[in-house]
């Protein structure tokens, strides 16, 4: 089995990046590290008013998300040799691209570049696809209020920010994992399946797509 020191588990919004992030840290007893997304203060207004909130939401999460993993990254349990979090800090610039203007993104680049190069990199980034309609029905599903109104069109300008991400990554390996056929919150033979997919095939930088 592969020894990791830190795995990011990612994907677009109701990807289920969250519930296989829990998972993996109760089996291998990892330290978890999970975004704070239901304390912002700007989430719930800028689903309902994106033109106002953005720039907002964008900086607090920026600020929010590099306070918490510099802080916990930085201490590192010795009977907690992995650490395994829900979301890469350049999801920042992921979601500030599709969220802000030019301009706004242009300030919000260069406070993100002064910052950035202060975090540890993951030794392995996990990225759950599914398509438009799994992601749909898991955001209905899930029943947060704010997330009810979400588009098809701005989960796919996310998911394509996430693909620009990876094409630009030379020196990182990256997991594609097609999630569409797995249930690996109520199957354990799926989630057995990721494991193995994590933790027992060595993976080169770049991209890696994997169909279970």
């Amino acid at each position: 089995m592969k020894q990791y020191n830190y795995i990011v588990i990612e994907g677009n919004i109701g990807a289920g990046k969250t519930s296989l992030a829990r998972l993996l840290s109760d089996k291998f007893n990892a330290r978890l590290i999970l975004e704070r997304l239901n304390e912002n203060p700007f989430l719930p207004g800028f689903y309902a008013n994106p033109e106002k909130y953005s720039f907002s939401l964008e900086l607090s999460f920026l600020a929010e998300r590099y306070h918490q993993l510099n802080d916990e990254l930085q201490n590192r349990d010795l009977f907690q040799p992995l650490t395994i979090t829900d979301y890469y800090f350049m999801k920042s610039l992921i979601f500030s691209r599709t969220n802000l203007s030019e301009d706004e993104f242009q300030i919000y680049r260069k406070i993100f570049n002064i910052i950035s190069n202060n975090l540890v990199k993951p030794d392995l980034y996990v990225y759950l696809h599914l398509n438009l309609d799994n992601l749909i029905r898991n955001i209905k599903n899930r029943g947060r209020h704010f997330e009810q109104k979400i588009q098809k069109e701005y989960l796919v300008k996310i998911q394509e920010g996430y693909m620009d991400f990876f094409k630009q990554q030379k020196d990182l390996p990256i997991v594609m994992i097609d999630a569409n056929e797995l249930d690996f919150c109520s199957k354990i033979a799926d989630f057995e399946k990721i494991v193995e997919i994590i933790f027992e095939r060595d993976y080169p930088a770049g991209i890696n797509k994997v169909i279970p």
